[in-house]
């Protein structure tokens, strides 16, 4: 059984959840299931803990989070084909941080959350999913927007609305203007 830090679970406990209802935008292989959650060590979840489904509130947010991770590889990798799907989302109990000065009460140093430290977000997520709470909206580390990060063990009702082919190169081209 995991052990949560006692004041994350105080701050957390502390703040008013809110309900989210909206469409949210994520990039798949494709081929992958839309609205299968990862469970992969990432920003706000750690290695076969939960699950988690990575969204991001706006098109260019869920985009430029991919497409970072595809730029650190020495050459952009041009076989694999992806899709970006968007989602209707209905949560009832989710936390939202605005900004990282929202979280740094949390432990989070706003001059390091765009690195892969995460551990801090990760205890910060399973503290979230021990309270109970839905997602947590927060922010985008490559766009200026917020991400929704779902816990699916209680995922909200999702709907998939559509999804599209992505052209990178396209993407690639609009981000260097």
């Amino acid at each position: 059984m995991r052990i949560h830090d006692r004041g994350i679970l105080d701050a957390l406990e502390a703040l008013r959840p809110e309900p989210f209802r909206g469409t949210v935008w994520r990039v798949t292989r494709k081929g992958r299931e839309p609205l299968q959650g990862a469970v992969a060590h990432g920003r706000w979840s750690r290695s076969d803990e939960f699950e988690v489904l990575y969204t991001s509130l706006e098109r260019e947010g869920a985009l430029a989070e991919i497409g970072y991770r595809l730029s650190l590889e020495p050459v952009w990798p041009s076989r694999i084909e992806h899709e970006i799907h968007a989602t209707a989302v209905e949560a009832k109990r989710t936390l939202r941080f605005a900004d990282t000065t929202d979280l740094a009460p949390l432990g989070i140093d706003a001059a390091r959350y765009r690195t892969f430290e995460y551990a801090a977000t990760q205890a910060i997520a399973a503290a979230a999913q021990f309270l109970e709470f839905d997602g947590l909206i927060v922010p985008n580390a490559r766009f200026d927007c917020g991400n929704l990060v779902l816990l699916i063990e209680r995922a909200p009702g999702l709907t998939l609305i559509e999804s599209q082919p992505v052209d990178w190169e396209a993407w690639r081209k609009r981000r260097r203007r």
